[in-house]
């Protein structure tokens, strides 16, 4: 998916006659979302499942560890990194779990806005320098919608149109209909703000994750080099004891380095798929402003 995206337009089905006539290309949401159509509940608009994202994330988590042992049975020469995730406490694996999990929730949550921005190909309002949208016209846009797709509510910008076409009736100034796609906005933005609240959860609890095997590493390698002190003159008991020492200290440093590394990760991945996002918000906002408001024209009252 390209970083940066034209401003949509919705074209024109036919170059004259009835410009409702024609067929058009169809979205069904309920068979083309990617958690719908594998049999899971669909969360609303780009808003990932919990569900089906964490059968993915504990499926990445499994073929994570599973390749990390394989390529240390292979290479003995990556025997440090494997350590990192594996003997280093029971820190690591929750650690990636939640990593994984916060991955694939922003990978469903990416393909659910490539099938969002799929509406912009969609003929729904006619392009014809005299087409005015009214009372009347607005019905038979509704009804368009409904033909090409199987709820307007299903998608974000078919859901401000639907919305504000179908109070027309009840509206006197087209600036009313302005303000209604604006509350409509705000409340799409809000939308996508709160999508992100498991994300941010698990950005949150894997440095926390990372402190705690800090914590226990540091623990660990005190009461070791308590050891190293009562041994006394003891050579072999001073070894043993220095090693408990340094294997705490790589668990303190490494399970903070994994987990900082982790959140980094998230971050910038976050970042990237909210600029993506902002930009579709900003895409609906043009459409509405120009498609719809700009096409209004009401009878006064």
């Amino acid at each position: 998916m390209s970083m940066t995206q034209e401003p949509p337009l919705i074209p024109s089905t036919l170059p004259g006659g009835n410009p409702f006539a024609g067929a058009g290309k169809v979205l069904d949401w309920s068979r083309s979302d990617i958690e719908r159509r594998l049999g899971f509940h669909g969360g609303r608009f780009t808003s990932p499942g919990k569900i089906f994202s964490f059968i993915i994330g504990l499926l990445l988590t499994a073929g994570f560890y599973t390749a990390i042992i394989l390529i240390q049975q292979k290479w003995p020469q990556t025997r440090w990194f494997a350590a990192m995730f594996l003997e280093r406490g029971p820190c690591p694996y929750p650690t990636m779990l939640l990593f994984f999990w916060a991955l694939a929730m922003l990978f469903i949550k990416w393909r659910k806005l490539v099938f969002q921005r799929k509406v912009f190909n969609l003929s729904i309002l006619p392009q014809e320098p005299e087409f005015v949208l009214t009372s009347a016209t607005a019905k038979e846009v509704r009804d368009r919608m409904c033909m090409l797709v199987d709820n307007p509510h299903n998608f974000v910008l078919l859901n401000r149109i639907d919305l504000a076409l179908a109070n027309l009736h009840n509206i006197g100034q087209t600036a009313d209909v302005a303000a209604i796609l604006k509350v409509q906005a705000e409340n799409d933005e809000a939308q996508f703000a709160a999508s992100y609240g498991v994300i941010q959860g698990f950005m949150w609890g894997i440095p926390v994750l990372g402190f705690i095997g800090t914590v226990q590493g540091l623990s660990q390698a005190i009461g070791a080099f308590t050891d190293t002190l009562q041994a006394g003159g003891d050579l072999a008991a001073i070894r043993a004891s220095l090693k408990t020492v340094t294997g705490g200290l790589a668990t303190a440093f490494e399970t903070t380095l994994v987990a900082l590394v982790c959140a980094f990760a998230l971050q910038l991945i976050v970042s990237f798929l909210q600029s993506l996002e902002s930009q579709f918000l900003d895409d609906c906002n043009d459409v509405c402003s120009k498609q719809v408001a700009g096409k209004l024209r009401l009878q006064p009252t």
